[in-house]
């Protein structure tokens, strides 16, 4: 029992280091995952040692829970009310910037490492994923235009998917013979018509069940919502169709509802959202070996800035053509993808699939996403208000952007 309540203890004191270091990343304008990360490399084997854990299929594990709730949380939060005006600059940047972002990274990936053309890919699509978590907490501390922080929370929601399928249709490539154009048109088509139809398909349900004529009471109600996002998630998953796609789909339905107990639904789902980010960070953190960062320091800096300054803003140039976004917009939409711990997460599917050096291209992400993170997470407030776009109150550069 003594041993049980230490182990309890020591989750809380971690907890409770979280969140000071939560508000001390508010404060500093920095993506709370640099701290948490640092918070697991300092208590991991490579630290001081108080936890030893190199288990890359359990810190997926977590990690998959975690962007569940965070990605349900994005669109609670939003709902198609906020979405629906930029849906298509959202999609244009989450699947075309997306994918010119990875090629872009992984050919330089391949110039820079000495990697195949299918490897440096592969390491380019991790590196195309900005983060969903990091990019919803800087949006709430960032004063933009109302247009543009809704395009980069709906990129945010729909990036993830497409950066999923990318990777594992790029692994796919580089451990099976013959698969082919077919094979990979086939697999995306179920992946996200699945993830569309169970998306939808369970936020019509739980409206139904958690609308303002349902006799639900408030804790049931907090049940309910979230087995919704677990329900949604896992049957997108058992079909074969994207899980985070049906999560998010769902997440924004249930955002657009009149729902009965709206209000505490959706600070309950914040709440969890922020347990979540801390633990999955947390676990990332224990999951680095600071020791072997070393062999990929430099080139993982280079990277890094080539992915920030290169390969990002020409996604979203190509991806915002003739969307009405000026010259200004754009140059912030560029540096506004962060990166964070969904790259990291990534990282980890190649090596639980044994691709060769796998653990080296972990290492690289790491480096990458925490230097990317670090620079544009404290910068991009500052750039933004270099630009002209966020030296007013909020509403009122809403007002003149409309104008």
């Amino acid at each position: 029992m003594t041993h049980d309540a230490e182990l309890i203890l020591f989750a809380g004191a971690l907890l409770g280091v979280g969140i000071a270091a939560s508000l001390l990343a508010t404060r500093l304008r920095l993506p709370a995952l640099v701290l948490f990360l640092g918070l697991g490399m300092l208590i991991g084997s490579d630290g001081l040692g108080w936890i030893d854990f190199n288990n890359y299929p359990l810190a997926r594990l977590i990690g998959t829970i975690a962007l569940v709730l965070i990605m349900f949380d994005g669109g609670l939060s939003a709902g198609w009310g906020e979405i629906r005006p930029v849906l298509r600059s959202a999609l244009r940047l989450a699947v075309a910037g997306t994918i010119v972002t990875a090629l872009v990274a992984g050919l330089a990936a391949a110039w820079l490492f000495g990697f195949s053309p299918l490897e440096g890919l592969l390491l380019g699509a991790i590196l195309a994923a900005t983060d969903s978590a990091a990019v919803f907490a800087l949006m709430r501390g960032t004063r933009l235009p109302t247009r543009l922080r809704r395009t980069l929370e709906g990129e945010a929601g729909f990036n993830d998917p497409v950066a999923v399928l990318l990777l594992l249709v790029v692994i796919e490539l580089i451990q099976t013979p013959h698969y082919d154009a077919g094979d990979v048109a086939v697999f995306l088509l179920q992946q996200v018509g699945v993830g569309v139809a169970v998306g939808v398909g369970t936020g019509r349900l739980a409206i139904a069940a958690m609308g303002r004529r349902a006799q639900l009471p408030t804790s049931l109600a907090l049940v309910a919502s979230f087995a919704t996002a677990a329900i949604s998630y896992g049957a997108a998953g058992a079909l074969g169709g994207s899980g985070f796609v049906a999560v998010y789909l769902t997440g924004l339905a249930l955002g657009s509802a009149p729902l009965r107990h709206k209000h505490v639904v959706l600070a309950f789902h914040e709440g969890l959202a922020s347990v979540a980010e801390i633990g999955m960070f947390l676990a990332l953190g224990l999951l680095v070996f600071p020791s072997q960062l070393g062999d990929v320091a430099v080139k993982g800096i280079l990277l890094a800035l080539i992915t920030a300054f290169v390969a990002r803003p020409l996604g979203v140039a190509l991806a915002t053509w003739k969307e009405g976004f000026s010259r200004r917009e754009r140059a912030l939409l560029g540096w506004a993808g962060l990166r964070g711990a969904v790259p990291v997460i990534l990282a980890t599917f190649p090596v639980i699939r044994h691709v060769p050096d796998s653990l080296e291209f972990f290492n690289i992400i790491f480096f990458a996403v925490l230097l990317s993170a670090t620079i544009q997470g404290l910068t991009i407030q500052p750039f933004a208000s270099q630009l002209g776009i966020a030296t007013r109150p909020v509403a009122q550069a809403d007002a003149d952007h409309s104008r």
